[in-house]
């Protein structure tokens, strides 16, 4: 006969039935993210065009599922940029403005992340680089929590690239005593960047980074995807944006295509 009693057995029960329900909270909290994480902002008509190969740039998708953008009018390469989207983006929605960035000669390559999130496989500029072992400069970058990623590549990787794009990025690792050409390209109206947050970036990123304002900018106009929750109205419009986006990362590449020395020369 058990000697457990009444008042120990309703403990019990009640302990089960607690745990039960945690476990379906956590069960239901976790199908919801995945949910979320894997029903990207959905990409525009215009961006679908961007995926479109033209005489000047050939558009590809690899095996891998990277989206590739090689430059027909210059086949003698030896510069590219590895761009990480932003997250829950659909990564087809930056196709016009890299296409763009191709077109002036540069293979560039898009990196599908893991649920949409680039900080899951923020080395995944490792794998891009190992697949085009003919170019001998790269530039790794990329937009909001996209960019930030980015940033933790290189710091993880020091010497691996040439250069750093980031557009409207979130604050990310701390570069402060790098030597690595750096741009930043943010909107005057982000919504989800303030002014406070780009200037607290200063203190983190090289000393001598490019700051770039797009003035009446926003945060979604740096792609294809519609507006964005949290985000001003922008107070110009999409494709002027980009051209000033476009613009302020050939001017990054042209740079690190030009130097001498590719080291990245970190701190003490």
């Amino acid at each position: 006969m058990s000697t457990e009693t009444k008042p120990r057995r309703r403990l019990r029960r009640w302990i089960l039935w607690a745990l039960a329900a945690l476990l379906l909270v956590l069960v239901v909290a976790a199908v919801g993210f995945l949910l979320w994480a894997n029903t990207p902002n959905p990409v525009m008509p215009e961006g679908l065009e961007g995926l479109q190969s033209t005489m000047w740039v050939e558009v590809t998708t690899s095996k891998a599922g990277w989206l590739v953008f090689t430059p027909l009018q210059r086949p003698n390469i030896d510069t590219g940029f590895i761009f990480y989207p932003g997250v829950r983006v659909d990564p087809r929605a930056y196709a016009p403005p890299i296409r763009e960035i191709a077109r002036a000669g540069y293979l560039v390559v898009i990196v599908p992340m893991p649920l949409n999130m680039a900080v899951l496989d923020h080395n995944a500029a490792n794998r891009v680089m190992a697949a085009f072992p003919d170019i001998e400069r790269w530039a790794v970058g990329g937009h909001s929590l996209g960019g930030m990623a980015a940033t933790q590549f290189v710091a993880e990787n020091p010497g691996a690239v040439q250069g750093l794009a980031l557009w409207a990025p979130h604050p990310g690792a701390d570069l402060s005593t790098y030597s690595i050409p750096t741009t930043v390209i943010y909107g005057t109206r982000d919504g989800l960047l303030s002014r406070d947050t780009i200037e607290g970036e200063r203190a983190r990123l090289p000393a001598d980074t490019i700051w770039v304002p797009i003035e009446g900018g926003n945060h979604a106009q740096f792609g294809y995807y519609g507006d964005q929750a949290g985000d001003n109205p922008a107070q110009i419009g999409r494709w002027a944006q980009q051209e000033q986006v476009i613009a302020g990362t050939i001017a990054l590449l042209e740079q690190i295509k030009e130097q001498t020395d590719n080291d990245i020369i970190p701190g003490p």
